[in-house]
């Protein structure tokens, strides 16, 4: 599938600025490769210096990654999906700039979260994302019952996701444990080709035909 142009998702400053920096660092190198040619063909991706920070970056090596900006270079943070440094490894690059009291500039762009939040027809007004579940079934069961309550005690969204290969499993693990008549958003591929924002009663979800394995998406919970 082809990936979607870097101008129907980013302002044409951000593009210019991008083209000026010679430093990034990014979560998956080949695919921040691939994001700065779709920016701009006429960059020399071989004369750029790329560090790689995910979630397998020693949290020792992150301090070295900010010299390039010491020196008095700009250095670009490029998040492999969603919006850079929200639940994103990029925030331990920012605590360090500020930390160094270096200038942090967060560029206009889209946010998975916020887009699915203005697409699921709930509320706007008071919201939680809670990042990822947890993986420990009690506690997972706990989460579950506190977004459960927080929704109908506060009137507020809840909002997290999960590891794609795993959505389906997610899905059907919600429609067996909530109330049916609690409302489920599935948010996908935020402003790809295959974008899809699907929101129904967590009773309608058992027995719907839907397979969003491999592809990133934003769950959001509410009430009727």
């Amino acid at each position: 599938m082809a990936p979607c142009p870097a101008a129907d998702v980013l302002p044409q400053r951000n593009i210019d600025l991008i083209s000026g920096v010679k430093y990034f660092v990014v979560e998956e190198l080949r695919t921040a490769r691939r994001f700065l040619k779709a920016c701009n063909r006429n960059i020399d991706i071989d004369s750029l210096h790329f560090e790689v920070l995910n979630e397998h970056t020693p949290a020792a090596t992150v301090e070295a990654m900010i010299l390039p900006a010491l020196e008095g270079n700009d250095i670009g943070i490029i998040s492999e999906a969603g919006c850079p440094a929200v639940a994103d490894p990029g925030a331990d690059l920012v605590a360090v700039a500020q930390r160094r009291g270096l200038e942090v500039v967060p560029l206009v762009g889209p946010s998975s979260i916020l887009m699915s939040l203005m697409g699921s027809g709930f509320n706007g007004q008071s919201f939680c994302f809670l990042g990822y579940l947890p993986i420990d079934p009690s506690k997972r069961t706990a989460a579950l019952k506190q977004m459960e309550h927080d929704i109908r005690s506060r009137c507020q969204t809840q909002i997290f996701i999960e590891t794609p290969y795993r959505n389906n499993k997610l899905i059907a693990e919600l429609a067996s444990k909530l109330p049916g008549d609690m409302l489920l958003c599935v948010a996908a591929d935020i402003t790809g080709e295959s974008q899809s924002i699907i929101t129904r009663p967590v009773k309608a979800w058992k027995t719907a035909t839907y397979d969003y394995a491999k592809r990133p998406a934003i769950f959001l919970l509410y009430r009727q």
